[in-house]
Order: structure tokens, then sequence, then C-alpha cells
């Protein structure tokens, strides 16, 4: 563990790319197995699910130290995270004498006997770990005990350290740790098997080739016969996979959803071959095989064991673009008219109405596509899609051959009503808002925003919110009501959980309305008018 504690720290400790490869190299090259996977496992994302909530562990420090309550949240809001509060808060009380012992005895035998304990038998065994190890050991446990671990490094420059490790190209590396990891000293030496020995399970997906947004003038592409021009569909991007007769569905977060979608791995099982694997869009269709809203989709997602009534009224279908794998054979490397005419010879054999080609958009110039662009929502779309004929299928974001053209987004213009403190490097600035519309003459509130201003103006507004702070309920300030800020959304609903009757999907801070006073902010008329024109549209 003490290892993996000064690995956490030397990432943490600098933002050149190429120091933290450095580092990683030197760890998984001096780590047992057994303790690199669980490395591997937790810097690419897969973190331990937290064992208790926030309030518990606040209560337990309040009850050692003494501290009140009051003082404890205090220092958590200027902190900013809850794991150093633990650990700073802690340190007077703390005698340094027990190592956690290895990364694998913590995660691969504590954990798991933990999760069997009572509270208060665990209680003993937490507080025991706080007063007997250094301020480091204890942050970084705590940080595994919260569900909150995450350190400054992706799982891409992960792949790349584990690749030199190896002797491997970082292209195979990401494919190996594409899907479930298994976190055994097994798993670790076929991961980094130089010799083609590495074997891969019948689940395994392919890395997901991105596209960047497109945000020069499309002409710059270049010969409009080159590229082909797809709908960006409104939905989850997700593979397909059938081998062995078993069908496997990944979302683009690299996670299995078959048991959420029971019906559209039925219709994969009945009509597709073995050894085939499908790059495409999962959405809600109806009975004619046409793409449902997103908000139709969002009824499904996260239900585990979805009832068989709910299968029926939002039934999953998959508005399939690519092929990746067929008759068992790797099709990544053929340019993508090829793998498209496979595509479509494949699906046309199929009897699914569940599973559809994605069909191209009919323009015959850079005109003709943005005049369909515009026509984006009534398709149920996000924009268009723009794919080089020639491109093969690539591991991770790329630029130059893929391109998202997506549609402007909807746009109002709100009232900022509350202000929190942000986490990590936001930890001292108020940069999580909420906004608000007029309904006659209050404000209800619509959105929750934390994104889209830069660090200049997040500075400005931050020492506006302290200035103009009207009330605090714990870290958070009610302000004048007098900021204007322009939200930017991909969709709007109904809601019931929001005081304003609606929901934003994806909202962002778009611009900080400086030039207008909050009675121009939009009204609750405007917003339903805009949610009406949406309905009609989807």
């Amino acid at each position: 563990m003490k290892d993996f504690v000064q690995l956490f720290f030397e990432l943490d400790g600098t933002t050149s790319s190429n120091q933290k490869i450095r580092y990683l190299v030197q760890y998984f090259s001096e780590a047992g197995p057994e303790n690199a996977i669980w490395a591997v496992a937790l810097l690419s994302g897969n973190r331990p699910k937290r064992f208790f909530t926030n309030k518990v562990l606040r209560v337990w420090l309040s009850e050692i130290t003494q501290y009140p309550d009051w003082l404890i949240e205090d220092t958590y809001a200027i902190v900013g995270d809850l794991a150093e509060t633990l650990s700073l808060m802690m340190e007077p009380w703390a005698v340094a004498q027990k190592s956690l012992g290895s990364l694998h005895e913590l995660l691969s035998l504590n954990f798991p006997k933990w999760r069997t304990m009572d509270e208060s038998s665990l209680k003993r065994q937490v507080i025991d770990i706080w007063r007997t190890t250094d301020a480091n050991h204890r942050f970084v446990f705590n940080k595994l005990i919260t569900g909150g671990f995450r350190v400054g490094v992706s799982k891409a420059t992960v792949a790349k350290a584990l690749a030199q490790v190896a002797g491997i190209s970082v292209s195979e590396m990401t494919h190996r740790m594409t899907g479930t990891l298994a976190t055994s000293a097994e798993a670790y030496q076929q991961l980094i098997a130089d010799d083609g020995s590495a074997s891969r399970s019948i689940a395994q997906p392919y890395p997901f080739y991105l596209s960047y947004a497109l945000e020069e003038n499309v002409e710059t592409l270049g010969n409009f016969f080159d590229w082909s021009i797809e709908w960006k569909w409104d939905g989850i991007r997700c593979q397909v996979i059938k081998r062995e007769s078993n069908v496997f569905v990944w979302s683009r977060g690299e996670e299995l959803i078959n048991e959420s979608f029971p019906d559209l791995v039925e219709a994969c099982s009945k009509a597709l071959p073995d050894g085939t694997v499908l790059d495409g869009e999962l959405l809600v269709v109806d009975q004619n095989g046409k793409p449902k809203p997103f908000s139709q989709l969002q009824k499904r997602l996260g239900r585990k064991k979805p009832s068989k009534k709910m299968q029926t009224e939002f039934p999953a279908g998959l508005f399939a673009y690519d092929l990746l794998e067929m008759d068992g054979l790797d099709q990544r490397e053929n340019e993508l008219s090829l793998r498209q005419e496979r595509l479509k010879s494949l699906l046309s054999q199929a009897d699914a109405t569940q599973i559809l080609l994605s069909p191209e958009v009919g323009a015959s110039t850079w005109e003709d596509a943005a005049a369909w662009r515009k026509k984006s929502r009534e398709m149920k779309a996000e924009g268009l899609m723009l794919k080089l004929k020639s491109s093969t299928y690539k591991v991770g974001r790329k630029k130059g051959e893929w391109w998202k053209w997506k549609v402007d987004p909807l746009t109002i213009d709100a009232v900022l009503l509350y202000a929190q403190a942000g986490h990590g490097r936001r930890a001292n600035l108020y940069t999580d808002y909420t906004l608000a519309i007029w309904k006659e003459d209050a404000l209800v509130p619509i959105a929750k925003a934390y994104s889209g201003l830069s660090d200049k103006e997040m500075t400005q507004l931050d020492r506006w919110i302290k200035a103009n702070t009207r009330e605090r309920f714990g870290p958070v300030r009610s302000v004048l009501a007098s900021q204007v800020l322009e939200i930017a959304f991909e969709g709007i609903s109904r809601s019931t959980r929001h005081k304003s009757g609606f929901a934003l999907r994806f909202p962002r801070i778009s611009r900080w309305r400086q030039d207008k006073n909050a009675d121009e902010a939009d009204t609750i008329d405007t917003v339903t008018a805009l949610w009406r024109s949406y309905e009609s549209i989807s």
C-alpha cells in the first residue's frame, strides 16, 4: 500500500502527461501482479462502492475529536473534499503506527469482509485505521471508502504506461483493458503478455472510436462525396456482441446493460449470427421502427429488471451504423464503406424489427447536409455524423476522419438564485449555480449548472456572490437575484421534481448576460411555449 499511496501523490503532484506515464511505468514494473491489477482497476475508474454516507463519517469524526458539527461542516465547505477533511481533522488524534497492508489485502480481503459486518464493528475498523496511519495513507483510505477515489490520470494514460511495460501497441493494450477487468494476478499477467497469448473473454467489446465536434465551416472537409453523412441519434452509444450463442450489450461507459434491456438481448440472440459485433445507438422505437425521444429511453435507464409492461410500452431498439466483427473476424481495419456494405447485407438477412440499419442522410452537397442538419430534432436526432468513407475504425478520440455536427442547443435566460462551492481546484470558488425563471412575480428554480464560464468569469462571479450573499444554508448561499445567465440545453421535459415543472437535459452556462437585468429573464410562459414546440417535434 505504501507504494500505491506514493504513486497517488506523485500523479496528483504533476500536470505533465509524460511524467505521469513515467510514474506509472515505474510502479507497474515493480509492483507484484496482485497489487498491480487493483491499481489498474482503480486508476481506470473502477472505484469501490462507498461503505457509508458522508453524514455517518462526519458523525464518527465528531465523536472522536469532539469538534462541533458546524466546524466540521465549515471545514468541509472550505477544503471541498470529504476524504481530505477527515484526514486533516484527525491528525492531532492519530499516531502513525500501522501500515494498511498491501493494496491487494485491503481490496480483495478486507473490503469484502467489511461489507458483511454490522455498523459498530465496521466503525471500530475505520476508527482504528484513522488513529494508526499517517496522513497520506489515511487520505487515500478515505478516498476508497467514500467511493470518491480519483486522481488526475485517465484510462488512456494507464493504457499507454501498460503498453510500455508489456512492449505492445497502445491500441492492443486499450482493447485488452476494454470491458470488465478481472482483479486477479492471472488477469494482470494476461494483460501485459507480450507474446500474443493474452486471451479474451467472449463478452469483451472493442474500444469505441470517438469523434470531435465540428467547429469549422463544413466545406473545409473537402469533397462531399468522400464522406458518409449519418444522423447523430439521441440515445445511448453501445456495442452489441453475439459470440458462442451469447449476447452482450455494452454501453460506451463499458457497463454491461443486458439486465436493463432484455428485449434487445432476446432480439439480437434470435436475429444475429455468431461472431457478430455491431456498433450503434440504443433507443426506444415505435412499432414502425422509428426512434422515440430520449425522455422515453430515460424511463428504461437504470432499471435492472424492467417489467413486461415497460418493455412493451418502451421497447428498446438498436440503430446499427458500423460492423466491427463478422464471422468472428475483426473488421476494423477495413474501410468504412466496406464495413457499411457488409452491415447492410447482414441486417437484410436478420428478421428483427428492433435491429435496424441506421440510414444515411439523403444529401448531395454540403448545402443539402446543412439543410438536413436543421431538421435534426424532427428526426429525434442531435445533428449529423460526418465520416470519411475511407476511414478505418480507430481506438479512442481521433481528429480528422469522424466529426459530429450537432444542431444548435436550446437556450433560455435564467436568474442566479443559489450558489455552492465546487470541489477539487474549485473548492474555494462558488461555481455550482441554481438558476430560476419567473412564474408570475416569483422566481422558481429550473436547473443547476456548473460549467460553461471561463476561469476569469468564475472568479468574477465568485467575488460578486460573496459580496451579495443574502442567507446561508450550510454550504449553500442565496444571493441577490440580479445576475442573468444564459443556459444551453439539449432537451426539455415535464418534471414533478422541479418547482418550475420542467427538467432540462444537459444544462450548462453558455454566457453571462451582464447586459440584462433580472426582470428580463425568461418566464414560465416562454419556457412552456418552448416545451410545446419541442414536444411537437419530438
